[in-house]
């Protein structure tokens, strides 16, 4: 038994680091399951992955200013985000081009212009750093920069919970009965960049994705009902972050990477087991109506 509990807990104990690797996740856990949530509600997961890359010249340009400067790469993450997300939509009203084509074209600049400016004075080193985090490194100052973005996410959820839903299901109504529909869609990306730049905080620009995601996706499996969604798929979120920093501990494999996969492996069994729409579900409904 003592075993056992050593295994799980050991780590955690006797390392300052894992501990505040861990609380960096469940608090990243808390912001980004309802916020990847509201993506897939909207169907727009693939903008997720596409912000989190508008992040990175943000992010560049602070490292170009202050080095490895928490507060100047988020400073700037949060700017460059939020000016590629209403570039996108600029450009989708303007021409022709579909929204979501936008930031796809948009993405990649971004992506190939952040690791330009970081190797302008940085090394490959940092340019790793930057890309895949470096969770097992965060820090006080970034546990209360997480922490504070996790905060004002719920905060704000809740105040505007009706109408960020509505707006999902139904924006032509919200802006009929002068919901502010577009106000709605703009606090949303707020959210989203926010914690994406948190993700990027711990876990880089790639992998910050992946949290914001992979649970939402695996609860879609499981409940039906927004808050019952967003809570599955911030115990899957903790879930894959204590498994996977577990498993980078004892088999020595990079941290981010761990999660996101541990991560990864949940939504693969959500998409063969899961309560509903999943293969198994299918199958057996089928079974019944054949039978």
């Amino acid at each position: 038994m003592n075993h056992f509990a050593d295994f799980f807990f050991s780590p955690f104990q006797e390392f300052v680091f894992m501990r505040h690797a861990l609380v960096a996740c469940l608090a990243l856990a808390v912001g980004c399951a309802p916020v990847g949530m509201l993506l897939v509600l909207r169907r727009m997961s693939l903008m997720g992955d596409a912000l989190s890359h508008a992040v990175l010249p943000g992010a560049a340009i602070g490292f170009l200013v202050s080095g490895l400067s928490l507060y100047a790469m988020t400073i700037g993450g949060i700017i460059i985000g939020l000016t590629v997300a209403m570039l996108a939509g600029a450009i989708a009203r303007s021409t022709s081009l579909r929204e979501d084509a936008s930031f796809a074209a948009l993405y990649l600049i971004s992506l190939a212009s952040g690791v330009l400016i970081i190797s302008m004075r940085g090394t490959s080193i940092d340019i790793i750093h930057v890309l895949f985090g470096t969770i097992l490194a965060v820090d006080d100052p970034a546990l209360i920069l997480v922490a504070s973005i996790t905060t004002i996410t719920l905060f704000t959820i809740a105040l505007i919970y009706r109408p960020l839903i509505v707006e999902c299901f139904d924006p032509g109504f919200l802006r009929s009965v002068g919901g502010h529909g577009a106000t709605m869609h703009f606090i949303f990306l707020v959210l989203v960049v926010l914690n994406l730049v948190a993700g990027f905080t711990a876990l880089g620009t790639l992998m910050a994705v992946g949290m914001l995601m992979l649970p939402a996706a695996s609860a879609n499996f499981w409940a039906k009902q927004f808050w019952s969604t967003s809570m599955i798929a911030t115990i899957i979120a903790m879930v894959s972050s204590y498994s996977g920093l577990l498993l980078s501990y004892y088999m020595n494999f990079p941290s981010g990477p761990s999660i996101i996969l541990t991560a990864g492996a949940c939504y693969v069994f959500s998409v063969f087991f899961g309560k509903h729409g999943s293969l198994y579900s299918r199958y057996k409904a089928g079974y019944h109506l054949t039978g």
